[in-house]
């Protein structure tokens, strides 16, 4: 099987994503809060299902995990693909751009493809193990800074993190660094992977959030672990994303 035709059908099913996007945005749909105290909409069930319709179409063996699904099939499959058809659903229905569809491929445990495609923002980024990363058709790297003091910080969902003793520790980083900002949700790893912002950190995630932009970020040249050090897996609720050559500095003052 070509991991070529595998992403061909992660962008196709990316572009059927964004049609479902489009019609529902700016159009006040309606929402739910689901146990968790999370909302979810109409919007996000239909972007799941077309996603699901172009995949298994293409793959009826593979299986698939979505956000709002759950995990279904593929089990004689070493194929998972990893789903969350609305990332950001709270911006998409309050109505500003910082939302994006999620799509990422696990073959045998490992990840190994992602699309990450922000509609109303105007950006697609993409990536396969082994052929590089991509946003809007150019290829993209991270930067080669490796001092903090000319380095940019994010942060996105750091709930968790502000109530362990790692607090202390990222304020440190925050007072080393050159600048930090907060971009969130998908920008600030397609920052990253672009080259244009070099650590990002974040404690409170699951993997669909960060499966695709994972992949893209080690094909753009950078690294990703969880704030432990340990690899991104399925249970994964917490990332630490650099540049790669600036990381050492990061953990001497994370620890």
């Amino acid at each position: 099987m070509a991991a070529s035709e595998l992403l061909e059908t992660a962008i196709e099913a990316a572009r059927a994503a964004e049609k479902v996007i489009r019609h529902y945005y700016l159009g006040n749909v309606a929402v739910r809060m689901k146990e968790d105290r999370t909302p979810v909409t109409v919007a996000d069930e239909e972007t799941e299902e077309a996603i699901r319709k172009v995949i298994q179409t293409r793959f009826p063996e593979h299986g698939f995990y979505g956000e709002e699904g759950g995990r279904r099939g593929g089990e004689d499959s070493p194929y998972l693909w990893l789903i969350d058809p609305i990332d950001g659903t709270k911006s998409f229905v309050r109505e500003y751009p910082f939302f994006s569809t999620q799509i990422a491929l696990m073959k045998d445990g490992e990840l190994v493809l992602g699309v990450s495609n922000a509609p109303v923002f105007g950006e697609m980024a993409w990536a396969e193990k082994g052929g590089g990363a991509f946003l809007n058709d150019k290829p993209i790297a991270v930067s080669d800074i490796d001092g903090l003091d000319a380095a940019t910080l994010s942060t996105g969902n750091i709930s968790t993190l502000a109530g362990s003793d790692r607090w202390q520790k990222l304020g440190n980083l925050i007072r080393q660094v050159n600048r930090t900002r907060g971009y969130g949700d998908f920008y600030h790893y397609h920052l990253l992977a672009s080259g244009k912002i070099e650590v990002i950190v974040e404690s409170d995630l699951n993997i669909l959030d960060i499966a695709a932009l994972t992949v893209i970020i080690r094909e753009a040249g950078g690294e990703v672990t969880d704030l432990e050090g340990g690899p991104i897996g399925l249970e994964t609720t917490s990332m630490l994303a650099t540049n790669g050559v600036i990381r050492p500095e990061v953990l001497k003052v994370l620890g």
